[in-house]
Formats: C-alpha cells, structure tokens, sequence
C-alpha cells in the first residue's frame, strides 16, 4: 500500500532551529527508507519566504504496522518538528 503522509511543523518561536537541527538526522533516515525501497518521493513545503514549514512524503509498505513503525521512528515526529501528521492511503500513477 502506498501512503501521501503531510506534516506541517510546529509554528512556535524555536521551529525552524529545530527543523534546521534534526534535518540532518531526517535525512539519514529518510535516505535508509528509500534504500529499503520504502521512500518513494520527498518534497518540503514552502511559505512565501521559501522556508519550509513542512513536508510531503510518498511512501509504500506492506502493512500499517510497517507504516507505524517507520512513523514512530521519524526524527521529525521523535523530535518535535512536526505538530501534525496526516496519512492518507494514496497510489502513484504509472506514466
């Protein structure tokens, strides 16, 4: 099953050096989920200043609780980056 997971980052006055902060660590893991070829696709979202303020996930796994696990393990949601995380079941097109 394919998943489209948003989250959007805490807004309060210590965000952005805490995203710059744990980013690395993010990235580690997220270069870790594409080799298990769980990891699809990445994209940051940007406010008008083109900071990000979020991130899109595309991600694929055979059961929710490998889902969970990869979730519970994401240093943005471990260490506060993100407020809220959205999942939504979705399937990237053939083109």
């Amino acid at each position: 099953m394919q998943y489209i997971v948003t989250g959007y980052d805490f807004t309060d006055d210590g965000a952005v050096q805490r995203r710059l902060n744990v980013r690395p660590h993010h990235l580690d893991f997220a270069r870790a989920t594409k080799a298990a070829g769980n990891l699809i696709a990445a994209v940051a979202i940007l406010n008008e200043e083109g900071n990000a303020v979020g991130s899109i996930m595309v991600l694929q796994f055979e059961t929710e609780e490998e889902l969970e696990a990869w979730k519970s393990n994401e240093p943005y949601v471990t260490q506060g980056v993100w407020e809220t995380v959205d999942v939504k079941p979705g399937r990237v097109a053939e083109l």
